[in-house]
């Protein structure tokens, strides 16, 4: 596959992952509105910094586990069942209430960008689901493990996450009302694409039966 789709594969993936409310987009927003917004996109720019460092050892792992498809077929089968529950959840069971989140107290003003990078890193999600997505991508076709399709990948990845930032901080000052971001709805979006996860990992768990 050629550089600018695997760049673009991984910016909308990014992007999809990063999109649900949660700490790391709903601070920068909060940055924004209160601090301004050239502080919030320094915030998200360090987020964005250990997303990249993230996704690049999720793809390196992932290459790994490529070389041993037995790991791989077992990962498979679990994750199904994992994305299964969580749509589940999602779907039929979590509230549509909001919990409130506690915004973590930062001292100075100056350092948001490692706040950003502070707070992402301890988000350790994108890794598994990176790992994911591009072993997936790698038994599509669409992604090889060549250093320069690595890069172009993360690369988009880091993208998506900045772009997704990006739209909280300017829009969110008019969006926070709507019904686009009630819990309702964020749980069907979330739940709606961890069963379309879910689909795509049952099509590959049967079609390397």
């Amino acid at each position: 596959m050629g550089i600018t789709f695997i760049f673009f594969l991984g910016l909308f993936f990014a992007l999809l992952g990063v999109i649900p409310p949660g700490l790391l987009n709903m601070t920068a927003a909060k940055i924004s509105l209160k601090e301004g917004h050239t502080r919030g996109i320094m915030f998200s720019i360090g987020v964005c910094v250990i997303v990249f460092a993230q996704t690049y050892i999720a793809s390196i792992f992932a290459r790994y586990l490529s070389n041993h498809r037995e790991v791989v077929d077992i990962l498979q089968r679990v994750a199904f069942v994992i994305f299964v529950l969580i749509t589940i959840y999602f779907l039929f069971i979590a509230k549509s209430e909001p919990k409130s989140q506690k915004e973590p107290k930062i001292r100075s003003k100056q350092s948001r960008f490692f706040q950003g990078m502070f707070l992402s890193s301890i988000n350790v999600f994108p890794i598994p689901y990176q790992a994911y997505l591009t072993i997936t991508f790698a038994s599509f076709g669409w992604l090889d493990f060549e250093k320069i399709s690595i890069i172009a990948y993360v690369s988009g990845a880091a993208m998506g996450t900045f772009v997704t930032l990006y739209m909280y901080i300017f829009f969110f000052d008019k969006i926070k009302g709507k019904t686009l971001t009630s819990q309702k709805n964020m749980n069907r979006i979330i739940g709606g694409i961890t069963a379309l996860i879910s689909v795509v990992t049952l099509f590959n768990i049967i079609k390397e039966m």
